[in-house]
C-alpha cells in the first residue's frame, strides 16, 4: 500500500496574503506602462551620454552616445548637429554630408579619408567630427 500524503503546517511559516485578480491586473498594467514609457518612438533619438574635454588650448573634444529607434532602412546618424535616424546608404557609402550634419549657416566638407566631416562656420571656426 502507498504511503498517504500528509500536509505539514509549520507554525513559524509566513502565510502569503491572497491577492485579488484586480490587484494582479493593476500590477501587470503598471509593469507594461513602465516598459512602454522606456521605449523611444520610431524614427527618434536621444542623447544618453555627453563627455567634453577642454584640457587642450583652443580645442574641445566631445564624445556623445545616442540611443535611436530607427525605422527599417535607417541608421543612427546626425542631422543639424543632433542625433537622428538617417538613410543607411549614407553611412554605408560614408557620404556624411548627405545627412546634413551641420547647422544651417555652416558648410559641410568630407574629411579626405572619409572618416568624418567638418562643419565650417561663417566666422571661420571649424568643428571636426570623426566616426568610430
Amino acid at each position: 500500500m502507498a504511503p498517504a500524503v500528509r500536509s505539514i503546517k509549520r507554525k513559524d511559516a509566513i502565510n502569503w496574503p491572497r491577492m485579488s485578480t484586480t490587484f494582479w491586473a493593476v500590477l501587470l498594467l503598471t509593469a507594461l506602462l513602465i516598459v512602454y514609457c522606456g521605449q523611444l518612438a520610431a524614427g527618434t533619438c536621444e542623447i544618453v551620454t555627453l563627455d567634453k574635454d577642454s584640457s587642450q588650448p583652443r580645442r574641445t573634444i566631445a564624445r556623445q552616445t545616442a540611443r535611436c529607434a530607427c525605422k527599417k532602412g535607417q541608421i543612427a546618424g546626425t542631422t543639424n548637429a543632433r542625433p537622428a535616424c538617417v538613410d543607411a546608404r549614407i553611412v554605408k557609402t560614408k557620404q556624411w554630408c548627405d545627412m546634413v550634419p551641420c547647422l544651417e549657416d555652416e558648410e559641410c566638407d568630407l574629411l579626405v579619408n572619409k572618416s568624418g566631416w567638418t562643419c565650417t562656420q561663417p566666422s571661420g571656426r571649424v568643428k571636426t567630427t570623426t566616426v568610430s
